[in-house]
């Protein structure tokens, strides 16, 4: 359907479409922002609809919703779900020093470093700084870690937290993430546009990030997997693994709503606590806002600079009655639409706390 001059696809599964009627909001959202290039999917129940809209060109005839974004933190749930499978087969406990698995050589205090377990790095309690150097520099696997303040006793949201977790992972599997990550989530939910490393397909399908300004800061490369926030992947691909995750997929009962259930509030920034921090916690690798209209609201935010996204999982009192919002932009302006966004499909009156725990400085 071309309106304008701009292209949007749309592609709708299940019996009935879910609020179909969405490109031209979305597309002035968008557009108002700066964004280049937005890929959404949202799924109510068994319902999905998907959206990939163009601001400044028109997508070629034939396309669907192929474009692969950078998907920055949003790829750290999904070693949060390998993590509490590996934890259900006996393979890593949650509340045992991650040294037991690896190394701590990089960090200058061994002494808290014998404290990080799991547990910690999932709900950010570890008192890491996010990152020692750029995690994409050369020298970043040899650089010293400086721990930021005592583990356990702070919200700290660290990616050092992640790698850390990362290569315990990696030594009790005996395998790399791209490789535990193809057989715990990307082959068995089909995500076939997914991965932590670069594919050759994606010289033709990964977008390029854009600054506010409208500069081309390119691809993006990275010189190895990181489960923090080297993951490529589509709207499409990435709603199978959250509708996974929300309905437990792969993990019983008791493990899905330990990973869902609030376990410290998420005082973004320690020494300037702000007002949306009252209503923002983190449960086991997922961050969840109390609502008063929508309930516990889980969300992740990822943010490589010229490349931003977000998901929401906002429950229902039956768990087909769930409904699960993500973005993918190619554009520093990409959480600039949080709220706008969210009311669209959400449908809620007072603003999500997202945006201004996200946004504000």
């Amino acid at each position: 359907m071309r309106i304008g001059q701009f292209f949007i696809i749309i592609f709708i599964t299940g019996l009935y479409a879910c609020r179909p009627d969405y490109q031209d909001q979305l597309y002035q959202i968008a557009h108002d922002a700066g964004i280049p290039l937005i890929q959404v999917a949202y799924a109510e129940g068994n319902r999905t609809v998907f959206y990939e809209i163009s601001t400044v060109k028109e997508l070629e005839s034939g396309e669907d919703y192929s474009a692969v974004f950078q998907a920055a933190s949003l790829s750290k749930p999904v070693l949060a779900y390998i993590v509490m499978r590996m934890a259900e087969r006996g393979e890593i406990d949650l509340d045992s020093p991650l040294g037991a698995y690896t190394d701590m050589e990089r960090f200058d205090d061994k002494e808290y470093a014998s404290q990080l377990t799991a547990r910690k790095v999932l709900c950010h309690m570890t008192g890491l700084p996010n990152w020692a150097s750029s995690p994409s520099s050369l020298d970043w696997p040899v650089s010293r870690i400086t721990f930021r303040y005592r583990p356990d006793s702070v919200f700290s949201y660290s990616g050092e937290g992640y790698a850390f977790l990362q290569r315990a992972v990696e030594q009790i599997q005996g395998r790399g993430l791209e490789e535990i990550a193809l057989a715990e989530v990307f082959i068995p939910l089909k995500m076939n546009a997914s991965s932590f490393l670069w594919r050759e397909e994606y010289d033709s399908l990964a977008v390029s990030g854009f600054s506010r300004s409208g500069e081309d800061k390119g691809k993006g490369s990275f010189p190895r997997a990181n489960a923090a926030y080297t993951l490529r992947t589509t709207a499409p691909d990435y709603i199978k693994f959250l509708q996974a995750l929300s309905r437990g997929t792969g993990l019983s009962e008791q493990t899905r709503e330990e990973m869902f259930r609030p376990v410290v509030q998420a005082v973004r920034y320690a020494e300037r606590p702000r007002e949306c921090d009252a209503h923002i916690f983190w449960g086991l690798g997922l961050g969840i806002e109390k609502h008063p209209q929508l309930g516990e609201v889980v969300f992740h935010w990822g943010d490589n600079g010229s490349f931003r996204a977000l998901f929401l999982i906002v429950p229902g009192k039956r768990m087909h009655r769930q409904r699960i919002l993500v973005y993918f932009t190619n554009s520093e302006a990409g959480h600039d639409i949080i709220g706008d966004i969210a009311a669209l499909f959400l449908k809620n009156s007072k603003a999500l706390a997202i945006h201004d725990w996200v946004v504000l400085k």
